[in-house]
């Protein structure tokens, strides 16, 4: 099945290439643009319109230092009723790397976007408590990004 066919309906009321199917080997991917992102994830949640999303699984920072837009927040959900899965994927430059907070619509994305915080150096605005929650306050950098030291800074 093309990527495109993995699109529901429903997303012809966000912008136009705001939302983009990607090719996943082992489930449907979106890439999303970070300013749709918290109400795409109201209208999943919700499931008005679409397959229900309930859970949010696991959210992850990754890394591409080769790229324009150098940061990636990754979101896997997931639906108890069917048992599908949507894997988010959501870019960010490193001059801006700033996504909205999805705590109003998964309690649950509190320590996973605490843990990007901490290890990546991503903000989300919104979040109620974003603080370190691996490293020590006073760390210095973000030890998951690519160009990090492996001896630390010295």
């Amino acid at each position: 099945m093309p990527p495109e066919a993995q699109l529901p309906g429903f997303l012809s009321r966000f912008p136009e290439g705001s939302v983009q199917a990607q090719q996943g080997l082992d489930q449907p991917t979106w890439q999303v643009r970070r300013d749709v992102l918290l109400d795409l994830c109201r209208e999943l949640q919700s499931g008005r319109e679409t397959e229900r999303y309930d859970l949010l699984l696991e959210m992850f920072g990754m890394d591409y230092p080769e790229r324009d837009e150098r940061f990636e927040a990754v979101y896997h959900l997931y639906s108890v009723p069917t048992g599908k899965r949507l894997r988010l994927k959501v870019p960010v430059g490193e001059s801006d790397p700033v996504l909205p907070s999805l705590t109003p619509v998964w309690k649950g994305a509190d320590w996973f976007e605490r843990e990007a915080f901490d290890l990546f150096g991503l903000r989300f605005t919104g979040h109620p408590n974003l603080r370190r929650i691996l490293m020590p306050e006073d760390w210095a950098g973000h030890p998951l990004r690519k160009d990090y030291p492996v001896t630390g800074y010295r």
